[in-house]
């Protein structure tokens, strides 16, 4: 188990520098930051200045080592429009973004597992066709599209959720929950929980008809068993494996991949910052979201992995 988890945040690590070295050149192959921190009024005096400032007149081989020199110590540098550093920017929001993607996977979790468990054992019924029809269109339809059909059908049409905002009002902290107005939650929850619930129900569904086919499951209905107890004491645990995998791998792609839906709901996350950033031509905010969101999704990953790796044995002999 070493051996492999030492081989698998080996792997990490290299994605991480990967990443981080895909950014900055991506990033510098943008104008020039000095010029569009001045506007139509660019002098070169000035765009000298703010070049010497930010570093820029260095050569690019320098700027690479200065930049993975300050992203490994946690210095994102600082913000062209508000000039705060990025990480605190980033760290103010995480809690927005966490509230959205815990949220999302929790109620993801616990339909898609439900869904998947009755398509399972009313196999090729009305309800199991239904179900897998729902979930292919979950799966076809963009994140994106489906929140503005929500914010038109729940929040125009019929005017029972809020189409934006936050869920911590009157200057309450973001752990105090008893303060939440959970309101302001539901359509952005329900938005970006669709597409996981509809992997999750699908995976769900499949593992436990494999298992319900086994052996031991035959044997334990032949000794009289209850239905109950033989579909969660024997068929769903034995079926976990997948869909463990499943569930934290959506965990890792909701944490970055909640930036669309943010925006949307104008949800004060992080994906609203990077958004808020792109037509301020804020490129360390764009460059610092990125690299963050890459980071987690990275990390959670690897944790994955691991876990796998201690539900399943045969992983490691992999």
């Amino acid at each position: 188990m070493l051996a492999f988890t030492i081989r698998k945040l080996i792997y990490s690590i290299l994605i991480i520098f990967g990443v981080m070295s895909v950014i900055f050149f991506v990033m510098n192959l943008l104008p020039d930051p000095a010029r569009m921190m001045q506007g139509q009024r660019a002098d070169l005096s000035t765009q000298v200045a703010i070049r010497h400032e930010l570093g820029l007149d260095l050569p690019v081989w320098e700027r690479y080592f200065v930049f993975l020199k300050k992203t490994a110590t946690g210095d994102l540098g600082r913000s062209f429009s508000s000039n705060r550093p990025v990480m605190e920017s980033i760290l103010e929001r995480l809690p927005a973004t966490v509230i959205l993607t815990l949220s999302s996977m929790f109620i993801a979790t616990i339909l898609g597992v439900g869904i998947g468990i009755l398509s399972a054992i009313k196999s090729y019924s009305l309800w199991d066709n239904i179900s897998m029809i729902f979930a292919l269109v979950g799966i076809s339809v963009p994140s994106f599209v489906f929140g503005l059909l929500m914010i038109i059908a729940f929040g125009a049409w019929l005017q029972i959720f809020p189409i934006s905002g936050y869920v911590i009002q009157d200057g309450s902290s973001w752990y105090q929950f008893w303060n939440y107005h959970w309101e302001y939650l539901a359509l952005p929850m329900l938005t970006l929980a669709l597409r996981p619930i509809s992997i999750i129900a699908r995976v769900t569904r499949s593992s436990m008809l494999d298992v319900l086919s086994s052996d031991y499951v035959r044997t334990a209905k032949a000794k009289g068993l209850s239905s109950t107890a033989v579909i969660f004491r024997h068929a769903l645990r034995n079926a976990l494996n997948p869909v463990v995998t499943t569930v934290s791998a959506w965990l890792a792609a909701l944490l970055t991949g909640a930036f669309f839906i943010e925006y949307i709901f104008n949800w004060p996350g992080i994906g609203l910052l990077a958004f808020d950033a792109i037509p301020r031509s804020d490129f360390p905010t764009i460059q610092g979201t990125v690299f963050f969101a890459a980071l987690i999704f990275v990390i959670v990953n690897f944790l994955v992995d691991i876990l796998y790796a201690k539900l399943d044995p045969k992983v490691k002999l992999q």
